[in-house]
């Protein structure tokens, strides 16, 4: 039988100072322990693998750690080696229960889990129920525990999380302290998996983890699971283009090879790209995402010349995108890629989706787009660019002849039309005001000209 354990639950941190990327739910956690001023519910909410479950454990842990000696009260740092740390790392604590609400989310289910909340802890210092996807209970479920939610019994906490806190009821919410989990950023989830590589001794490129961290979308949960992967199919080390090709990712070149003949209007050589990741067997979605993602790249450039740092290994392409097209061309060929990934469906096939994308992006350009390399705005002293003869400015518009009798010109210094005089009054007015202003009196109530 095999002891390998997957990375995700190998490294899950077991104290608040191993948990990565949450700084302010465990800076407010850590005093509320300090300072023994503790809730009974609290509420965390965040995407998949953010670390809800893991920081419900280590605040069970941390009310219920009896020290070293067996002789300690509850700590912002579990000491991680008495019986009950060890119990619920291992989760076999009696005191500690976790209940999953998308497959116990009946009335019954939690009747059942209240009833066993009015009887006191067995070994523990406090009860620790942990209700993970609370927003799958049913709405009799909540209503039944809400008197209890809101008193429970002195030695009683709730813990509560969900993926979606838009389906809590907010009699719920308003019986909870709330905290909403980051989604991980890409540094730290290179960070925590260049650490992770290193102690396991595994070499690794920088890039092949930038790129797992870009799947990972905000979950570091997810970020070890393809590093687990990864791991396997690299077999010697996680290298960039291994990665690429696990997760069936076109290379840099590809992607830039796409754009340099879409600047071109090389048609022939996009349509060759594309043959080239099919004969690969390529992803043509995530290729499109990929193109995407690298067109916003370009877009930040031009309007912001810092987005992108000197050392990042796309610098040299994004720069050279960024003179080869106009800012509207990029806007447009980012819809074009958004738009032909969601038709990929309906399309006959990915490389038909994936060709006629491509093709919408020569056949369409921008009204008024620039056929001529853009300057940079930041290089000082720039040639002036010079409009294409479809956008040149009009001719002059003929001033408006002199008005005629009986028109009176309002706002003649703002470029406003002239306004005729009314010639009947509206109904429903009388006496001098329906119409018995004589000729010289002008309308809107000026006086007349003497």
């Amino acid at each position: 039988m095999s002891s390998y354990q997957v990375l995700a639950r190998k490294w899950r941190p077991h104290d608040f100072d191993t948990i990565v990327g949450q700084e302010h739910v465990v800076t407010a956690l850590t005093r509320a322990l300090t300072e023994k001023r503790l809730h009974h519910a609290y509420l965390f909410t965040g995407t998949r693998g953010v670390g809800k479950t893991t920081i419900s454990r280590i605040f069970a842990k941390a009310l219920n750690c009896q020290g070293a000696d067996g002789h300690g009260d509850m700590t912002a740092h579990p000491c991680g080696v008495c019986p009950a740390c060890r119990a619920i790392d291992e989760g076999r604590f009696p005191d500690y229960i976790e209940m999953d609400a998308a497959s116990n989310r009946s009335v019954e289910d939690m009747t059942a889990l209240l009833e066993r909340a009015m009887y006191a802890p067995t070994q523990g210092r406090f009860k620790v129920y942990m209700i993970d996807e609370v927003h799958m209970l049913s709405s009799t479920a909540f209503n039944a525990m809400l008197k209890t939610l809101e008193e429970p019994p002195e030695y009683v906490k709730f813990i509560l999380a969900t993926t979606d806190p838009q389906k809590v009821p907010i009699t719920v919410l308003s019986r909870c302290l709330q905290f909403n989990l980051r989604n991980m950023t890409p540094q730290d989830v290179v960070g925590h998996m260049s650490r992770i590589l290193t102690e396991e001794g595994i070499p690794f490129e920088e890039g092949a983890l930038r790129v797992l961290a870009q799947g990972a979308r905000g979950s570091m949960r997810d970020g070890l699971s393809l590093l687990d992967q990864a791991i396997a199919y690299c077999g010697d080390g996680v290298t960039q283009e291994g990665v690429r090709r696990m997760l069936g990712m076109s290379g840099g070149e590809t992607l830039t090879g796409i754009l340099r003949a879409l600047a071109a209007g090389d048609g022939a050589g996009m349509l060759a790209v594309a043959d080239a990741m099919q004969t690969q067997g390529l992803s043509f979605a995530q290729a499109l995402r990929d193109l995407a993602g690298l067109l916003h790249r370009v877009a930040l450039v031009q309007r912001v010349p810092a987005a992108v740092s000197e050392d990042d290994p796309d610098c040299a392409s994004i720069r050279e995108f960024e003179q080869a097209f106009s800012p509207e061309e990029i806007q447009l060929y980012y819809q074009i890629a958004l738009h032909g990934r969601n038709d990929l469906n309906l399309a006959p096939d990915e490389y038909a989706g994936f060709t006629m994308a491509l093709l919408r992006m020569l056949a369409f350009k921008p009204a008024g787009a620039r056929a001529v390399t853009r300057v940079p705005a930041r290089d000082a002293g720039r040639a002036p660019v010079q409009a294409p003869a479809s956008v040149q400015a009009p001719a002059a518009v003929p001033a408006p002849a002199a008005p005629s009798a009986g028109v009176q010109t309002v706002g003649r210094s703002s470029g406003m039309p002239p306004l005729p005089r009314p010639s009947a009054p509206p109904p429903g007015l009388a006496g001098p005001a329906a119409g018995q202003l004589d000729d010289d009196t002008p309308p809107w109530g000026e006086p007349s000209a003497s």
